[in-house]
């Protein structure tokens, strides 16, 4: 083999590399988020790419590329698809956190009221934008941003380059995941759902004992009042929440890694 295909089979290999930490950038929190100008997440791809593929370049010396185009772009989506289940794993953890802010505010009274969030570009309720904002404060304070990247390093050490075999299993193990989702929403917000509940039996209460009683003046401010003030006691405890929330994330990052490769 002459110095122009060593080149070239390593150019190809940098490309998967390449591809794979790009796929990362698409679906993680905070790292693939649209307020991140597109150029700014290209760049930092290269250059995790370009630190990165010397570490690798002694296990990538032995991979021979594919001659076949059509079988090399199939690689490439391969690569792609690990980048992207990595950080669609990891979204799934603040999509949870949105979940449990929807259902907050249709409770609180702040069903009607959405900002715009500039992450996703979508409008999102004002209890679930505080707490999904609060957890990525908490996210990149506690460098979980740092436990991400070292994930997607593991990654080539767990599923070398060609190396990630895609089975049908998968859906049912993304379904599970998918299916924690609604569990850890009503774990965030049952403190605040629980209270809620005992204010709507109290105005009940009390419209039985008071019949002259506006009910649905005195029941609105009473129960912004309450989960607001609920929210705010339980904010410690949410914090804490989240670090378990991550530690489970990552946990479920290198089982769906395991089961790749």
């Amino acid at each position: 083999m002459d110095i122009f295909e060593i080149i070239q089979n390593q150019m190809g290999i940098f490309l998967l590399v390449l591809t794979r930490i790009s796929g990362i950038f698409i679906m993680s929190p905070f790292l693939g988020s649209r307020n991140i100008p597109m150029v700014i997440r290209v760049g930092c791809a290269l250059a995790i790419s370009l630190v990165l593929f010397p570490v690798l370049s002694q296990e990538s010396q032995s991979i021979v590329l594919p001659q076949n185009l059509i079988i090399y772009t199939l690689v490439i989506f391969s690569e792609l698809f690990v980048g992207w289940i990595i950080g669609f794993v990891a979204s799934l953890a603040f999509s949870a956190i949105h979940m449990a802010g929807q259902l907050l505010d249709m409770q609180i009274g702040f069903g009607v009221v959405n900002v715009l969030d500039p992450t996703s570009g979508q409008q999102v309720p004002i209890v679930g934008s505080f707490k999904y904002n609060l957890a990525t404060i908490v996210f990149l304070v506690s460098n979980s941003h740092h436990m991400l990247l070292s994930s997607l390093f593991d990654s080539f050490h767990l599923i070398p380059v060609m190396g990630a075999h895609i089975k049908p299993e998968i859906v049912t193990l993304i379904v599970d995941m998918i299916w924690a989702v609604f569990v850890i929403a009503i774990k965030i917000s049952i403190p605040i759902l629980v209270a809620i509940i005992l204010t709507d039996v109290g105005l009940g209460i009390l419209a039985r004992t008071m019949p002259q009683m506006n009910i649905f003046v005195v029941g609105i401010p009473a129960k912004i009042f309450v989960g607001l003030f609920v929210l705010s006691f339980a904010l410690p405890f949410y914090i804490i929440f989240l670090d378990v929330l991550f530690n489970e994330m990552f946990g479920n990052i290198y089982v769906v890694l395991r089961f790749i490769s």
